[in-house]
């Protein structure tokens, strides 16, 4: 039977805050990317929702991004390839170590916002980001944007990768997502967005805002635990991929 990946961005409150959605969502997805510290999350979350993942048989997973913490990672920086590469061994090194500490294993990385939208077209903030994955542990797998350099510069060097596409997001005819400055880059209907999923796992492919057929590869898909629905959502993709008979677990 053909599987699937349903993962989706934690961990990204701090101390005694909320953990918001996390729990509820971690019985619908299989892999969970944790925020490391530099755009959301802190250490005491970090370990929270790594130990929450692991108690419901979840892959745990580095979400590394920029050091922006006013604006949720989310602003493109200027970079260049080897502080791009220190920041991703900064932050997966601080969650291999939260994961051992708590007798877990560190199974992904994904990049995070603007550091994995700026990393899919350029390709040496992509290696050094793969770079980073594989010297911080080479049986690390990382998560990027279908068809974008993130996946290709990762394979170069022998680093296993996932594919990644997106159930509330637009994407142009590049096969790039639709910017989240554009009205249009949600998609805020919950048959909508699950129709794309469907058809982005069966078909390999997904119609762009002009209208195009872009072909596309999907190993995992990615929810945002976030929103104001995003648990009915996240339960409503869950049901429909099951019915489809596809199995849901980590890559």
């Amino acid at each position: 039977m053909q599987h699937i990946d349903l993962n989706c961005d934690m961990g990204e409150s701090f101390g005694a805050w909320t953990m918001g959605n996390d729990e509820a969502l971690m019985q619908y997805i299989s892999s969970a990317n944790i925020a490391c510290g530099f755009h959301a999350g802190d250490a005491s979350i970090m370990r929270k929702t790594a130990t929450l993942a692991m108690q419901k048989g979840v892959a745990i997973g580095a979400h590394p991004g920029f050091a922006d913490l006013q604006g949720f990672g989310r602003r493109n920086m200027a970079l260049n390839a080897q502080e791009v590469y220190d920041i991703c061994v900064y932050q997966i090194g601080a969650m291999l170590n939260v994961s051992k500490a708590i007798g877990a294993h560190l199974h992904h990385v994904k990049p995070h916002g603007a550091l994995y939208n700026m990393a899919a077209k350029d390709a040496a903030m992509a290696q050094a980001i793969a770079q980073a994955t594989k010297d911080s542990q080479e049986d690390l797998i990382l998560y990027g944007l279908s068809g974008s350099l993130l996946i290709s510069e990762a394979e170069k060097i022998g680093l296993r990768t996932a594919s990644e596409v997106f159930a509330d997001r637009t994407y142009q005819a590049d096969g790039s997502l639709t910017p989240r400055t554009q009205p249009n880059a949600m998609i805020e209907d919950t048959h909508k967005a699950v129709a794309q999923v469907i058809r982005m796992v069966k078909e390999q492919t997904v119609v762009s805002t002009e209208g195009k057929i872009v072909p596309i590869k999907a190993d995992t898909i990615c929810i945002h635990g976030d929103g104001p629905h995003a648990v009915a959502f996240a339960e409503a993709l869950n049901e429909k991929l099951k019915a489809e008979g596809l199995i849901i677990r980590a890559v």
